[in-house]
């Protein structure tokens, strides 16, 4: 069962790229008292990713930001290295570029994807998710192509 409205975000930390080198990073820190918009992809470099998801959202951050987001942050199951090396490579220095390295928030929130037919191993669904003080108040979960979890429908739904 995935997690659904009205569900708490579970505890977790995620690795992200510091100045330093990789550290990490609570949920508590990311959601609690914050309006948190968290949108995950398969995979970093990956062509639809690359191309069209997080592209997405760094071209409409300031739009998401004015709608009263404290946070827009890009989940993948890949390490921070990837997050952050993708992060730069995309101009998306002003989204937080969360590692969830061994799928263990994927699993959590039951939005698993297996990869394993392609090579890529155990993934997350490509969702979006709006927060509320550490609570779900909007979950797109997309079947195919990237639509309910492109940013263009966030900025819409909020």
């Amino acid at each position: 069962m995935s997690i659904q409205v009205g569900d708490k975000i579970p505890e977790h930390t995620f690795g992200i790229m510091g100045e330093e080198g990789p550290t990490g990073i609570s949920t508590s820190d990311i959601f609690d008292g914050k309006k948190v918009v968290l949108f995950a992809v398969p995979g970093a470099f990956t062509p639809g990713c690359s191309m069209t998801h997080l592209p997405g959202y760094v071209v409409h951050y300031d739009d998401i930001i004015a709608k009263g987001v404290d946070t827009v942050a890009c989940m993948a199951v890949n390490d921070p290295f990837v997050m952050g090396a993708w992060g730069d490579a995309q101009n998306a220095e002003n989204l937080l570029m969360l590692a969830d390295g061994n799928a263990e928030f994927t699993d959590k929130i039951g939005l698993e994807l297996d990869g394993t037919g392609f090579g890529l191993g155990k993934r997350s669904q490509r969702f979006a998710m709006i927060v509320d003080d550490g609570v779900v108040s909007l979950l797109n979960v997309d079947q195919g192509e990237i639509k309910v979890s492109a940013a263009e429908a966030i900025l819409e739904a909020l």
